[in-house]
């Protein structure tokens, strides 16, 4: 079992950054493969960001390649989104997962899940 707390969500203008953080808990932490989703109202949960247990492998939605980073600490039981160069159709609530991840790029692949931060880009 893992639970996952995510947090650094907010309200930002066009251009500026925020970086997303995910706690998580459980003992086998560190052999899942974690995940950012994003979802805005009335659209579906979209990938945006995955990274693999060791760290050694990243992937990213093209909406957000050159602009998103995810990264985690596995000693912090913590995994990160670094958000820069936002723009408004960034706008949404933010989830992180993890899971096997056998196919880490989409919704299925992932066990549990957050309850999500809010990030809201103003123009």
């Amino acid at each position: 079992q893992v639970q996952l707390v995510e947090s650094g969500g907010g309200l930002v203008q066009a251009g500026g950054s925020l970086r997303l953080s995910c706690a998580a808990s459980g003992r086998t932490y560190s052999r899942y493969t974690m995940g950012w989703f994003r979802q805005a109202p009335g659209k579906d949960r979209d990938f945006v960001g995955a990274v693999t247990w060791a760290g050694g492998n990243t992937y990213y939605a093209d909406s957000v390649k050159g602009r998103f980073t995810i990264s985690r600490d596995n000693a912090k039981n913590t995994v990160y989104l670094q958000m820069n160069s936002l723009k408004p159709e960034d706008t949404a609530v933010y989830y992180c997962a993890a899971g096997g991840a056998i196919v880490p790029t989409i919704k299925a692949a992932y066990d549990y899940w957050g309850q999500g931060t809010q990030v809201t880009v103003s123009s």
